[in-house]
């Protein structure tokens, strides 16, 4: 008897867990295609030098999913016990650092290996086209990621 109840324990835990790491994972997939496309967009017609018959819009699926799924599964197994602020400030560090190396990686694959950037030029281009869109949608997703702490933490002062 015993044995069942942990069993239904485990799975109970397991399909939270999968439940959990799903719904991070369409929020950050959704929102990475949005800031990729928002902030390199303007280079989608050019030729990538990585894979020259790799569209822009496969690009950034492809770089949309890798970021989901690692990401989704970080964010699920952070401790929830630390402080919520301290999280969120690890979320938002990640999720910048990564989006800002995925634009560099556009940049660089599409535009600046067909010329002749150089890595201040790379990184000053990079910070321009991509400030507005990375700070505007780390937060929205910030914010859809962890809606129920505000939700919990506001809800109960009423």
């Amino acid at each position: 008897m015993e044995n069942k109840d942990q069993l239904a324990t485990l799975k109970t835990k397991t399909i939270s867990f999968l439940k959990r790491v799903s719904a991070l994972g369409i929020i950050i997939f959704v929102a990475t295609f949005l800031q990729l496309h928002w902030s390199m967009g303007h280079l989608s017609e050019s030729m990538s030098s990585a894979c020259l018959e790799c569209w822009f819009v496969e690009d950034v699926m492809y770089l949309s999913l890798i970021t989901a799924l690692f990401l989704g599964i970080l964010f699920t197994v952070l401790p929830s016990q630390m402080n919520r602020i301290f999280i969120m400030t690890v979320q938002f560090l990640l999720l910048i650092s990564i989006w800002f190396f995925w634009d560099y990686s556009i940049f660089v694959e599409r535009e600046s290996s067909w010329s002749t950037y150089l890595f201040n030029e790379e990184i000053h281009y990079v910070i321009y086209y991509s400030a507005l869109p990375i700070s505007t949608l780390s937060l929205a997703a910030l914010l859809f990621i962890n809606h129920q702490l505000f939700i919990k933490k506001y809800g109960e002062q009423r």
